[in-house]
């Protein structure tokens, strides 16, 4: 895909990430894989963004999340990831605040362990995951779903990870309207 001057890169985005709370690995470990994963998504997905967008990473704890979760989506349990857009796309380019994506790290640990795979491939699938939420895709209804899981599967295949929906039906679980998104 070519990029247009008027459109970012993965090069020209800026990930913030911020560690709250959790038994995460080191930072500079959490920053090669998001940036991995970042990339991979904006080179193979339609992303629009804004040179110089800005990407915030927040690492909490399931108790942390499912505070949020609670307050944004009316769900009082933990889930592994939140994302929060920055703002409506103008003229179908996002930015300069694309928004924060937020991980749970006890959550994200066990599904990696009951999904048989490396947690550094279940975290750079929910980075992909979180990623094309703040972009607008989701996965409510199976049409949705359908395009959303497929851009992730292509991406995950870029960066050497298996399917991760190789024997799982589509997800459709229901946010609180105009509240954050999640999987």
């Amino acid at each position: 895909m070519t990029a247009s001057p008027d459109l970012a890169t993965a090069d020209d985005i800026e990930i913030e990430i911020a560690i709250e709370s959790g038994d995460w690995p080191d930072e500079d470990r959490l920053f090669d894989l998001s940036e991995a994963a970042v990339a991979a998504a904006f080179a193979r997905a339609p992303l629009k963004a804004m040179p110089g967008s800005e990407l915030s990473l927040v690492f909490v704890n399931d108790a942390r999340i499912q505070e949020l979760n609670a307050e944004w989506r009316g769900k009082d349990k933990p889930t592994n990831v939140l994302s929060f857009p920055g703002g409506e796309a103008m003229k179908g380019v996002f930015g300069p605040l694309l928004g924060d994506v937020i991980f749970a790290q006890e959550t994200v640990a066990r599904e990696a362990v009951e999904q048989v795979v490396s947690f550094e491939h279940h975290f750079s699938h929910l980075v992909v995951h979180g990623l094309l939420h703040l972009f607008g895709y989701d996965h409510q209804m199976e049409a949705e779903a359908e395009v959303m899981e497929g851009l992730e599967r292509q991406i995950l295949a870029d960066l050497g990870i298996a399917d991760p929906y190789a024997d799982a039906p589509l997800v459709a679980d229901e946010p609180a309207a105009g509240a954050a998104a999640s999987n």
